[in-house]
């Protein structure tokens, strides 16, 4: 295989997750892959992990949301960014891990559906707790030029201490960051 290169970056110059980290459990299922639970085999903490693969499929999205991780993960509303790992597999194909924030709460869709199933409704101060923090996420990325452009329930993520977390920084954000990037608008 050709070495895989982005635009910007090496993909295959990041390390190997399995010194790092060790799959717990499957927690979802992603356009590009699944997500997992893992383990940090160093100091036994927790966090998800986004597989990209097979890796030959990366193209400018994926960089994108890395970059954009790398970039804007240190706000309290937006996903935790641990770092990206490039796993080799001959057999399989090879893999990109995006280690992320472990957010055990679930997505919004979740907790809806619950309710739901509960034949309940969500309380409003609920409803508008989540609002004001999804919007306090959405306020950095526009601070910083970036837009999300598919905010929904799947792409918004509770922790148990009651924390919300914006994810997937995918292909919609690229389009302005790059238009932002190329153009300075």
């Amino acid at each position: 295989m050709l070495p895989l290169t982005g635009k910007t970056i090496i993909f295959d110059s990041f390390p190997d997750p399995s010194d790092t980290w060790e799959i717990i459990e499957t927690i979802g299922k992603g356009t590009y892959g699944k997500v997992f639970k893992v383990l940090n085999k160093k100091n036994g903490s927790k966090a998800a992990v986004k597989i990209l693969d097979p890796v030959h499929d990366i193209d400018e999205e994926i960089e994108a949301e890395y970059n954009i991780l790398k970039a804007l993960s240190d706000h309290p509303n937006v996903v935790k960014f641990y770092g990206m790992y490039y796993k080799k597999d001959v057999k399989n194909g090879d893999q990109l891990w995006l280690v992320l924030e472990l957010c055990n709460g679930g997505s919004v869709t979740d907790l809806v559906k619950g309710f739901l199933k509960r034949g309940e409704r969500m309380n409003e101060l609920i409803i508008a707790y989540i609002l004001r923090e999804a919007l306090m996420g959405l306020q950095h990325l526009h601070e910083n030029k970036t837009i999300h452009r598919d905010i929904k329930g799947n792409n918004i993520l509770l922790t148990t201490e009651g924390g919300v977390k914006l994810v997937d920084f995918g292909m919609f954000t690229y389009i302005y960051s790059v238009l932002h990037l190329k153009y300075g608008k």
